[in-house]
C-alpha cells in the first residue's frame, strides 16, 4: 500500500480504467479517438500491408513482392486503400467503444477481472467481424494483382457481387470467408484486451514515462496476438481474393489448399511474418498509446470540473 505513493501514474491508470467505462462522455471520445488513430495508422502502414498480402497470396519473398509492386507502377501502389481506410476507421470506433460498453455491462464497477475482459473482447470481435468483413473482402480482391484487369475499381467489384442472388451476395460476395474472419477477430480482440492492461501495469511499475507502458503494451500485445493468429490471416486473404461460383471450395478445402501450396511447411505459412511484426508494432502501439492519453486527459478534465 505504501508503494502507491511513489507511483501516482499507475494509481491513475487503475482509477481511470475502473471509472471510464461507466462514463457516456468517455464513450463518445473513445469512438472518435479510435476512428482517427486507426485512420492515420492504416494510411501510414498500408504499403507494408500490401507487401504482406502479396506474400500471403503468392508465397514470395519480401524483395520479390516489393519488386512486383514497383513494376506495376505508382498508380497501383495505393490501389485498394479506400476499403481499408473506411473499415479501419470503423474498426477503431467499434473496437474500443463496443468493448467499453460491453465491459461496463458485464462489470459496472472495476477493477475488471480477466474473465470480464476476455468476454467483452470476444463479443466486440464478433461485432467487428459482422460489420467489417465486407470491407476486407473488397480490399483483398482489389489488392490481388491477378484481378486488376477484370476488376479495375471498387465499383466493378460491387457490381459483380450485386449481380448474384440474395444468398450469393452474402456467401459468394460480401461475406465470403466469414467464418475464419469471425474466429480471427473474436479471438484476437479477446487476447488483446485480456492482456493489454496487465502488461501496461507491469511496465508502469518501473517508473517509465506514462506514455511508454501504453505504447509498448499495445505494440507487444498486438504483435503477439497477430502472430498467433497469422495462419487464419493467410487463410482469410486466400479465401477472400477468389471470385465466382467455380472457385468456391469449402473452408476445410481452402485450408488444405493453402497448406499444400505452402509445401506443407509452417515457415512458408508464416512468410511475411517479419512485416506483420513491424506493421502490428506501429499500428497497435500507436492506437493504444493515444487511447491511454485520451483516457488520462478525460480523467483530468473531470477532476478539474469537480
Amino acid at each position: 500500500m505504501g508503494e502507491q505513493d511513489h507511483s501516482p501514474g499507475k494509481e491513475l491508470q487503475h482509477r481511470t480504467r475502473a471509472e471510464a467505462p461507466a462514463k457516456k462522455s468517455w464513450h463518445s471520445q473513445a469512438y472518435a479517438l479510435g476512428a482517427v488513430s486507426n485512420f492515420m495508422s492504416t494510411f501510414l502502414t498500408f504499403p507494408i500491408y500490401k507487401v504482406v498480402f502479396r506474400q500471403q497470396i503468392h508465397a514470395m519473398a519480401v524483395s520479390e513482392a516489393v519488386r512486383q509492386l514497383w513494376h506495376e507502377g505508382p498508380q497501383y501502389f495505393y490501389r485498394g486503400i479506400y476499403p481499408p481506410l473506411l473499415s479501419k476507421t470503423l474498426q477503431g470506433t467499434l473496437l474500443f467503444g463496443t468493448y467499453d460498453s460491453l465491459l461496463c455491462s458485464l462489470s459496472p464497477v472495476g477493477p475488471h477481472s480477466l474473465a470480464h475482459r476476455w468476454a467483452a473482447g470476444l463479443m466486440s470481435g464478433v461485432v467487428e467481424a459482422v460489420a467489417l468483413s465486407p470491407f476486407e473482402r473488397v480490399q483483398n480482391v482489389l489488392q490481388d494483382g491477378r484481378k486488376q484487369a477484370r476488376f479495375p475499381s471498387t465499383f466493378s467489384i460491387l457490381k459483380e457481387f450485386n449481380s448474384y442472388g440474395l444468398w450469393g451476395r452474402l456467401s459468394l460476395g460480401y461475406y465470403r470467408g466469414f467464418w475464419p474472419v469471425l474466429l480471427r477477430n473474436s479471438l484476437g480482440s479477446a487476447l488483446y484486451f485480456s492482456f493489454k492492461d496487465p502488461i501496461q501495469d507491469g511496465l508502469a511499475e518501473q517508473g517509465l514515462p506514462h506514455w511508454v507502458p501504453a505504447l509498448v503494451s499495445g505494440s507487444v500485445n498486438g504483435t503477439i496476438t497477430c502472430l498467433v493468429l497469422y495462419p487464419l490471416i493467410v487463410l482469410v486473404a486466400n479465401m477472400q481474393s477468389q471470385i465466382g461460383w467455380q472457385s468456391m471450395p469449402s473452408l476445410w478445402a481452402s485450408a488444405q489448399d493453402v497448406w499444400d501450396t505452402r509445401g506443407r511447411k509452417v515457415f512458408l505459412i508464416y512468410r511475411g511474418g517479419s512485416l506483420v511484426i513491424l506493421r502490428s508494432s506501429v499500428t497497435w502501439g500507436l492506437t493504444t498509446a493515444i487511447h491511454d492519453f485520451l483516457q488520462r486527459k478525460s480523467h483530468f478534465r473531470k477532476e478539474l470540473k469537480d
